[in-house]
């Protein structure tokens, strides 16, 4: 691949929007299912993993112990990304996108069915962090895929806007999640969800599990990928083509992914942490809230996507970067006042501005790659963007550790996220492929 724009050349029959509506719709049902499972185990780190698995008489050390499991998930995506991102792009996207949600919605089960420290003593928490492993190479090549086929199943004019709707599992996602951890905190005493009442919405996975492979079935192949397969032109080594040919594109895939991946974690998890720990907020807000800020989200990604399509996708990414920077030391503010109200705003108003930049991502990012290698590329990128995301609650914490629990250094580490976002906005149209129709 030339360290430029290329051309990119796709199938010669129009997509019917109807496939195009069926086949981002069956996507955002595996990344919901996704995200639904991923997010409970980040809440879980958050809320309970550091009394049930990692017992110390520090509660700071179990917090960034329980935390360093989160980003242990993280480390293990891009390698999930490597594997079926060069996969995808070997065997095709539907049969790989089958595996990792078996792969994710099994591991989640497992976690819900895991005895804790005071049962098993030190094989829980080594148990817990297999299961993170595995749950985190599934994920590594959930998403990539996701994009990957809802994008070369649309037409270049509505890319943007079909490419969304796989962000849209990430709100929805949350919403179930934290709805069923803020109802089970509610419903049930303190010590009894501490137990045992954290399990059940782990447990919950396994049907929701059904239903997605039900569903994802149906889903179609990419045209695009047929067309290589026709035509005899399936990359033989993506990984290697991508590294050595599309390591600039890599490098703004994953600069403008950080925002909504990182910006995210540290607006929620982080803050679900912070607001138990040192503001003194009960577990049931700070998830209620969690959920506010996920309904909001989702016109947020359904506008952006559109937007993207009718001005350009790398325009949203810049607006939205710019709009999270000058609001990072109000939002950061509004929850440090621990004033509900204020905080619901704060998380709300934050989780909207880093989400239009996730709401085009997926267009920024397939566009950046030509079909024979778009999974692995995509993967790649998104990865990198994870695990430096999956490193940003523990690394807020860290800091905030050593300022005296201030907010300001949280606000500071928003900017930078949108300063980096901003900067692959702006370098993306230049290292992205040519199509006609296609707006970057």
């Amino acid at each position: 691949m030339s360290p430029s724009a290329t051309r990119q050349v796709g199938p010669t029959t129009p997509i019917p929007r109807d496939t195009s509506r069926r086949v981002a719709f069956a996507a955002f049902v595996g990344t919901a299912m996704e995200w639904y499972d991923f997010f409970l185990f980040t809440t879980a780190a958050a809320l309970v993993f550091n009394v049930q698995y990692f017992v110390s008489d520090n509660a700071l050390t179990a917090t960034l112990a329980s935390f360093g499991t989160l980003a242990v998930g993280f480390v293990a995506r891009p390698v999930g990304g490597l594997l079926f991102g060069w996969l995808g792009d070997r065997v095709g996207r539907k049969k790989i996108l089958m595996t990792t949600i078996v792969g994710i919605g099994v591991a989640t089960v497992l976690i819900g069915m895991l005895p804790n420290y005071y049962s098993i003593g030190v094989i829980a928490p080594i148990a817990l962090i297999v299961l993170r492993v595995l749950q985190g190479l599934a994920v590594g090549g959930e998403w990539s895929g996701a994009v990957t086929i809802a994008a070369e199943n649309a037409s270049p004019e509505e890319r943007a806007k079909y490419a969304s709707i796989p962000q849209l599992g990430s709100p929805v996602g949350t919403i179930l999640s934290s709805g069923a951890f803020f109802l089970t905190s509610a419903l049930l005493s303190e010590d009894v969800f501490d137990s045992w009442g954290w399990r059940i919405p782990f447990l919950l996975a396994l049907p929701l599990l059904g239903v997605s492979i039900l569903i994802r079935r149906q889903l179609e192949e990419s045209p695009e990928f047929e067309a290589l397969q026709e035509e005899d032109a399936v990359a033989e080594a993506p990984l290697r083509q991508v590294f050595v040919g599309a390591w600039r594109q890599l490098l703004v895939g994953a600069s403008v992914m950080l925002i909504g991946a990182g910006g995210f974690y540290l607006i929620t998890t982080f803050i679900i942490s912070y607001g138990k720990r040192v503001l003194g907020l009960e577990a049931s807000m700070l998830l209620l809230a969690t959920v506010i800020a996920a309904v909001i989200e989702i016109p947020v990604i359904i506008s952006g996507g559109r937007w993207g399509s009718r001005f350009g996708s790398c325009r949203v990414v810049i607006g939205g970067a710019v709009a999270t920077m000058i609001l990072a030391f109000p939002i950061f503010w509004a929850i440090g006042t621990a004033h509900p109200v204020l905080v619901v705003l704060g998380m709300s108003v934050g989780v909207a501005a880093v989400s239009y930049p996730y709401a085009v991502s997926g267009a920024v990012l397939t566009s950046l790659f030509p079909a024979k290698v778009r999974y692995s590329g995509v993967a790649v990128s998104s990865n990198i963007a994870g695990l430096v995301s999956g490193c940003v609650p523990l690394i807020a914490t860290a800091v905030l550790t050593v300022t005296g629990d201030h907010l300001w250094p949280a606000a500071i580490i928003l900017v930078a996220i949108g300063a980096i976002a901003l900067v692959g906005g702006v370098l993306a149209p230049r290292w992205s492929v040519v199509e006609d129709g296609l707006k970057h």
